[in-house]
């Protein structure tokens, strides 16, 4: 699996990312930089997380509009898996590549801790290594991951299996509407989730229920 991973000013999840992938890959990913604005061949572009240009005007507000994004945009619809985890959710939110917005946390405290995520759609290119209803660990580290849609866009991500990670067992910790963690695009490539599952892939972190994830794109992918 040929991925990159872009990096941007405030970002600090980066190379947590770019562990993951090499460890699960066996291939380092290749480093994307805001300002360029094309992307070598790859199959898995990857935007971490992170607090991207110090959270200024919105959360991925300014990184949205960073050339590199135009790019991701382009191999988005040619069908290149995209991944944002966090700041990287919220930046594909703020470039419209994935709906709805992304809130202060109801608690109107920054919070990092462990939840419990049901796999709400394991026929994505991101699950398929889980089932349908499991529960898996993975950390959280956010203070703006309130995810909200109006009701048309909410019913729409709802009834298109479009919810692919929700916040089980009362873990919430941001009041995300639905109880939503993590959401794909119509077309099924671009996945955007608060939780970071890079920090649980190996027994050193604790436990591997993030593994999986990666493990899913990777399979797809070599199919």
């Amino acid at each position: 699996m040929k991925s990159a991973v872009v990096q941007l000013p405030g970002l600090n999840r980066d190379r947590d990312m770019i562990a993951a992938l090499t460890k699960i890959s066996g291939t380092p990913p290749i480093t994307v930089w805001q300002t360029e604005t094309e992307i070598p061949d790859v199959d898995l572009v990857v935007i971490p997380g992170g607090f991207s240009y110090g959270d200024y005007l919105r959360c991925g507000a300014i990184a949205a509009r960073m050339p590199v994004m135009q790019a991701i945009r382009e191999k988005a619809e040619q069908g290149v898996k995209v991944i944002g985890v966090c700041n990287g959710f919220q930046i594909l939110v703020e470039s419209g590549l994935l709906p709805g917005a992304l809130m202060r946390n109801a608690s109107l405290k920054f919070v990092c801790r462990e939840v419990k995520l049901e796999v709400a759609n394991a026929t994505t290119a991101f699950t398929q290594t889980y089932e349908k209803g499991q529960i898996i660990r993975c950390p959280v580290a956010h203070h703006d991951g309130n995810y909200f849609a109006d009701p048309e866009t909410l019913k729409t991500i709802e009834d298109k299996g479009q919810v692919v990670f929700r916040y089980a067992e009362g873990t919430n910790p941001n009041g995300s509407i639905n109880d939503i963690a993590g959401i794909v695009n119509e077309k099924g490539n671009v996945l955007g989730m608060m939780p970071h599952p890079e920090n649980l892939i190996e027994s050193a972190h604790g436990g591997t229920d993030g593994r999986g994830l990666f493990a899913s794109a990777l399979n797809v992918i070599a199919a």
